[in-house]
């Protein structure tokens, strides 16, 4: 088995956050063209991240037309990245030192779960992930004040994984691309699963709280340890099928 390059330098993130967008629009296509994002702390400069440019869709995005942006200041207008994306993702970046890699999707099951007034109810064992491990922000128009970045880093908190941003979409984090996508991947599962059940009208089972929690510490476990094999073979059927993230 060939390794895989090494998250620890930058021409190794750009390898595996280019693999993540291309994952992300393989399984759950955004419904906003080139107007999501994900982005990836830079190795080494915390306070820098890659991002794609703003013109281009995930099928476009490879490891080396990714940007670099620099958090700390505004927005290089001249960078090609997009202010929306810029302040949503620098802001979380920012505020959690724990977390390196941010999806912001628009796909229908999150943007329908997103104005569900009761919100994530715990009927999968998808949802067990973000069992007390999820935050919610208000709508405020599109992101594109600096202002409100810090409000979503608020709501996503010092402990959780993952925001809902209310008539808006999904934002979800991880320490690694890996994480990132599995934690997508279960929260719009998760959201799809829900909204199907509450179409039927039928009664629902709902998870008791003790076992919710001790789900979401396997999923804890789960990801230190054996959960590490699934990156690498998500990685091997996207090499079968849209090898051009590489370039």
């Amino acid at each position: 088995m060939t390794a895989l390059p090494d998250l620890a330098d930058e021409a190794g993130a750009r390898f595996h956050l280019a693999a993540l967008y291309r994952l992300i629009d393989h399984h759950f296509p955004s419904t906003d063209g080139i107007y999501n994002h994900i982005s990836l702390r830079v190795p080494g400069r915390s306070d820098h991240m890659l991002i794609k440019r703003h013109h281009l869709l995930y099928e476009e995005v490879t490891a080396s037309n990714l940007v670099v942006a620099d958090m700390t200041g505004d927005l290089d207008e001249g960078s090609e990245v997009n202010r929306p994306g810029f302040v949503l993702h620098g802001a979380i970046l920012r505020a959690r030192a724990d977390l390196n890699c941010v999806v912001h999707i628009h796909s229908n099951p999150g943007l329908a779960m997103s104005a569900h007034g009761g919100g994530l109810r715990m009927l999968s064992q998808n949802a067990l992930r973000f069992y007390r491990r999820i935050g919610s922000h208000p709508y405020e128009g599109i992101t594109d004040g600096p202002a409100e970045g810090p409000r979503i880093a608020a709501a996503l908190g010092t402990d959780n994984i993952a925001v809902i941003l209310q008539n808006h979409g999904l934002a979800v984090a991880g320490r690694t691309p890996r994480e990132a996508f599995e934690r997508t991947r279960d929260l719009i599962i998760a959201c799809e699963t829900q909204l199907m059940l509450e179409a039927t009208g039928a009664a629902m089972i709902e998870i008791p709280e003790p076992v919710c929690e001790r789900v979401a510490r396997q999923y804890v476990a789960h990801d230190a340890g054996r959960g590490s094999a699934d990156w690498p073979a998500w990685i091997r059927r996207l090499d079968r099928l849209d090898p051009g993230y590489r370039d």
